[in-house]
């Protein structure tokens, strides 16, 4: 029968070796499953980018930079096949800051932009609630038509034919679902959409990525350093969709793909 080692005594050499064994399996896991999820999202951004052409050979290519997961996640991903493969294209962010948002984002993009020297990044001050007439009310309606003018026009003036937004499937499956319910009418948010008025399209690389798959990476990558703090978005339609979706699929990817599948696998013949 073996002896327990006194209190306060050191632990013999087996002891420490095993202790030292199961320190750097843990961290071994930890190193492949970064690598895994990293290598899952970046796939995922390469087969969106060629089943919708979202990007092509000449494009110039701004990407919408709020300073949250999903943007800054999509920035490293395009930001990283600058140059090394993947449509030869160019790629530069902008972050549009509002006269009532927090400067949080804006300080974390600004450091953002001395780690990818080779993507330029502009900053752009926008009087999202100094333009609303008297009497009326600061809404997220208002908030994102301000910001995706300014965007469109920024763009525009500077001769970028593609806008990179940063939303994922969830956000996709979600605006579906919110449409039909609340407006219906069966639509979403496209992986592309030209615009008729304007010379660029909305593209959305990160449509074939789950949010939780948005999350691992950003916190993999440490950067997941803001969420969404905006007062209007608290009893929002999204949320609550969000958790009806959560219940319907009972958190399966396949039945939430399916439902971005839904899409594209139109039968009109058994519409009205």
């Amino acid at each position: 029968m073996g002896t327990v080692p006194a209190e306060g005594t050191a632990p013999n050499s087996n002891e420490t070796a095993a202790k030292s064994y199961l320190e750097s399996t843990r961290t071994l896991d930890k190193v492949i499953m970064s690598s895994q999820i990293r290598k899952r999202v970046n796939k995922k951004i390469t087969k969106a980018i060629h089943d919708f052409n979202l990007i092509e050979d000449g494009d110039r290519v701004l990407i919408a930079a709020s300073g949250g997961k999903d943007s800054s996640v999509l920035l490293m991903e395009l930001a990283a096949r600058l140059g090394k493969f993947g449509p030869k294209c160019e790629l530069a962010a902008i972050h549009i800051q509002s006269d009532f948002a927090d400067k949080a984002p804006r300080e974390f993009l600004q450091r953002m932009a001395e780690e990818y020297p080779q993507v330029p990044f502009y900053f752009k001050d926008v009087a999202v609630e100094a333009r609303l007439k008297e009497g009326r009310k600061l809404n997220c309606y208002w908030c994102s038509t301000q910001r995706r003018t300014e965007l469109i026009k920024f763009a525009s003036e500077n001769n970028f034919n593609k806008i990179a937004l940063g939303h994922h499937m969830d956000d996709i499956v979600e605006t579906l679902l919110m449409n039909m319910l609340y407006k219906g009418e069966f639509s979403g948010m496209p992986p592309m959409v030209p615009y008729e008025k304007y010379p660029c399209s909305i593209i959305r690389p990160l449509c074939y990525c789950e949010e939780s798959e948005i999350i691992a990476y950003a916190e993999d990558a440490d950067i997941r350093k803001f969420t969404c703090t905006c007062e209007f978005s608290k009893a929002s339609h999204r949320k609550t969709i969000r958790e009806e979706i959560k219940s319907l699929t009972k958190g399966s990817s396949t039945l939430k793909a399916n439902l971005f599948e839904s899409m594209r696998n139109i039968r009109m013949d058994y519409l009205l």
